[in-house]
């Protein structure tokens, strides 16, 4: 399993992984437990739109708003 210990929403290290709340993605030895500084922020990730699956809608619109975004310049 690997192990995330910067909270995804802040960017921050949680260094109090005894407390600290956590979500576990995948399984298997490619599992990911990934550790938040708060309960509100687990679930800010829970509740992102693309979280879930790969296939998502609310993924392919966020990839295809970045594609000609003029910071990101074209991917297509």
């Amino acid at each position: 399993m690997i192990t995330v210990t910067k909270d995804p929403i802040t960017l921050n290290d949680v260094n109090d992984l005894d407390n600290a709340p956590y979500v576990i993605e995948g399984s298997g030895s490619s599992a990911m437990k990934i550790y938040f500084e708060s309960e509100a922020n687990r679930q800010e990730y829970l509740a992102t739109e693309m979280h879930g699956s790969l296939n998502s809608s609310g993924l392919k619109r966020i990839f295809d708003d970045i594609a000609d975004s003029p910071i990101t310049g074209s991917i297509n």
